[in-house]
C-alpha cells in the first residue's frame, strides 16, 4: 500500500483518524523519449508541447495530492535544479502552437507509441496517470497508442534500447527512476557512452556538450564545482526537455 495507495482510500482513512505522512524523496515519474533515427521525439518542438500538455494539477487530484509536478528529473526544491530558462507547466494553447508549427493538431495528429506497464516499483498508478497523459497529448494533436508490457518484460526492453526489437517501435519508455546521486539521477540515461548494451541510455541519446558536462561531474572533487556542472546539465536537460517530465512521488506512509 505504502508504494501505491489507491487515491480514493485515502479522504476515507483520514476521515478515521489516520494520518498520512509524505514527503518529496529522490525519485520521478517520466517519459524516456527514444532518440534514434525517425523518432518524432527528435523535434524539440514536440517534446515541448508533450510536456506542456499535461495536466499535472488534475493528475494531483486524480492521486489525492500524492504526488508533487514535475518541472525536470529533480523536485524544483533540490540544489541541482538550476534555473532551466523552458518552464515546465501546463499551457495548452502554447502546446497547441509548437504542434501546428511542426505541422500536427488534434485533427491530423502525430502519432506515437509509449511502453507502459500497469504496475511495478513504485509507479504510483501508472494506468490511470498515462490514460490522463494519453487524453492531454491528444488535445494538441498527440495520438497516442500503448504497448503494455509486464514490469520485468518492460526493464528487459529498457535495457535493451529503443532500437531493440523487445521494444516494439515504441517512441517512449514510462518507468519510475530513483534520482539520489548524480549518475542514477541524470547521466546514465544520456550518457553518449552509455548506449544499450553498454549502459540504460534507452533512447541512444547523445550531445557532445552533455557529455563534457557529465565528465565535468564526475572528475570533479570541489563539491560546489561539482553542483554548478550538475545544475548546468539539468538545465540543459530540461531545456532541451529531453523527457516528458510529470511526477514525483512523496512516498505516502
Amino acid at each position: 500500500w505504502v508504494e501505491s495507495p489507491a487515491p480514493d482510500t485515502i479522504p476515507q482513512l483520514r476521515q478515521r483518524g489516520m494520518t498520512i505522512a509524505s514527503n518529496v524523496y529522490p525519485h520521478n515519474w517520466t517519459w524516456h523519449f527514444s532518440r534514434i533515427e525517425g523518432s518524432p521525439w527528435n523535434d524539440i518542438r514536440v517534446r515541448r508541447a508533450a510536456n506542456l500538455a499535461v495536466d499535472r494539477a488534475g493528475m494531483r487530484d486524480l492521486l489525492a495530492g500524492m504526488m508533487i509536478p514535475a518541472a525536470g528529473l529533480v523536485p524544483p526544491s533540490s540544489p541541482w535544479f538550476g534555473s532551466p530558462s523552458f518552464r515546465v507547466h501546463t499551457d495548452v494553447a502554447a502546446a497547441r502552437a509548437l504542434m501546428a508549427e511542426a505541422g500536427f493538431s488534434p485533427q491530423r495528429p502525430l502519432s506515437i507509441k509509449a511502453i507502459i506497464s500497469p504496475s511495478g516499483s513504485g509507479q504510483m498508478q501508472p494506468m490511470a496517470m498515462n490514460e490522463l497523459i494519453q487524453q492531454n497529448l491528444a488535445d494538441v494533436g498527440i495520438k497516442v497508442d500503448f504497448e503494455v508490457m509486464d514490469w520485468n518484460m518492460l526493464l528487459a526492453s529498457w535495457r535493451a534500447g529503443a532500437r531493440d526489437p523487445s521494444s516494439r517501435g515504441a517512441h517512449s519508455t514510462n518507468s519510475s527512476y530513483f534520482s539520489q546521486d548524480p549518475f542514477t539521477a541524470l547521466i546514465r540515461h544520456l550518457d553518449g557512452g552509455l548506449h544499450p548494451p553498454r549502459g540504460t541510455n534507452w533512447g541512444f541519446y547523445a550531445d557532445p556538450a552533455l557529455d563534457a558536462l557529465f565528465a565535468r561531474i564526475r572528475s570533479s572533487f570541489d563539491e560546489a564545482a561539482q553542483t554548478t556542472a550538475i545544475r548546468a546539465a539539468h538545465e540543459k536537460i530540461v531545456d532541451d526537455a529531453l523527457f516528458l517530465f510529470v511526477a514525483h512521488d512523496v512516498a505516502p506512509r
